[in-house]
This record gives C-alpha cells, structure tokens and sequence, in this order.
C-alpha cells in the first residue's frame, strides 16, 4: 500500500515537530519534509513532489496564499492545507480562492488532521468544523435555490472540490475567460461575494 506523503511548511518548528508527532504512528502516512518559507518549499517539491502539503498562513516573506497559489500553478495535482491559528473569514476565503482543498486551525486533533489529509487525497474540501462555523456566519442567506444550468452546477462542483480556474478548463475543454465568467455569473445569481461562501452554499445546499 502506497503511503501519503504529507510535507508541511511552516516557520515554528514546535508546530512542525507537534505535526511530525501526531502522525508518526499513522500507517498510511508518511512525513517526508518540511519547510520553514516558501523559497525552500519550492526547491524541496522541485525533486520530489509531496501527496499533500500542510501549508502554514502566515509566514514572513511570501505568505502561505500566495505560496498556495505558486504551487497550484506549478504542480495542480498536489493537495494544499491551509493550516493557521487564525479564523477568520478573510484567510480562508484566499485560501480556498488559490485551490486549496481545505483548512484546518493548529489546535485540530490528531484525528481531524488525519481526517483532513484523507478527505483532500480523495479530492474533496476539508473544513474543520470552527472554520465551518466561521464560514457559515459569514454567509448570505438565500431564501430560495436559484435554477443553476447543467454547465454552472458543474462548474461548481468543481470549485466546490477545490479545483481552479485552469483546472476546471482544462478538464471541461473551455478558455479559462469562459470558466471566469460563469464563475462570476454564479457569485451573481446566489448573490455571493467571493469563493469561500459559494464553496459552502453549495455544500450546505446539497447542489454538490
């Protein structure tokens, strides 16, 4: 059985450590790096590409958002975790906006960790259940479910499970302009303001 193999970047090595610890034990997971900044994370997945990456929010230099977005473009096939002590709406939100498959709080148990690396490898969104809230407060309320066409409920289960732009055009043989717009068109009609909150009404309302 291949294991998954999980590289974690972040610049306090007490989390790295507390990370390494949790899993160690974990049959089907493997600890094969780490990184304390985005430059290194680069260099590292240059020669030996990681399963899932734990990847830190706030980090000096380039933040972990736009190393989330670096490492989508480059390699779309690797599944990102935004891990932070903050939740807040705006972090998740530009998270889940660069193609993160989920996001979990530092204070998460071992088993909500091991949750979260088995629900991004089976190419699903993780939210651990804080940030669930937070998004949940966060969110407009729609009174009635808009008529979606087959190509926008597609699209969004798409976004939904964490693919971007590129990936969604790529896989539907549409221009990326196309995929922008009907995402655009999608925010318009449920009356939503960005990623995030399109991510969990869809889920919420059992569109995907």
């Amino acid at each position: 059985m291949n294991k998954i193999s999980v590289f974690i970047v972040d610049d306090h090595l007490m989390v790295i450590e507390g990370i390494r610890t949790l899993l160690q034990n974990e049959p089907d997971i493997e600890l094969i790096g780490y990184a304390s900044a985005g430059i290194e994370c680069l260099r590292f997945i240059k020669d030996r590409k990681p399963d899932v990456i734990l990847m830190d929010i706030n980090m000096p230099g380039q933040s972990g958002v736009e190393l989330c977005r670096d490492v989508k473009l480059q390699y779309p096939d690797i599944f990102i975790l935004g891990l932070s002590t903050f939740n807040q709406f705006s972090y998740i939100d530009s998270m889940m906006d660069q193609g993160a498959s989920g996001y979990l709080l530092k204070n998460a148990s071992k088993e909500e960790l091991v949750e979260a690396i088995h629900t991004a490898m089976k190419g699903k969104l993780f939210l651990s259940h804080d940030v669930a809230q937070t998004l949940k407060d966060a969110a407009d309320t729609v009174k009635e479910i808009p008529i979606l066409t087959r190509r926008e409920k597609e699209i969004l289960g798409m976004i939904a499970e964490g693919l971007t732009n590129p990936q969604i055009a790529d896989k539907l043989y549409l221009s990326l302009s196309t995929v922008d717009s009907h995402r655009k068109n999608l925010m318009r009609k449920l009356n939503m303001k960005n990623t995030a909150l399109l991510i969990r009404w869809a889920v919420e309302n059992k569109v995907v």
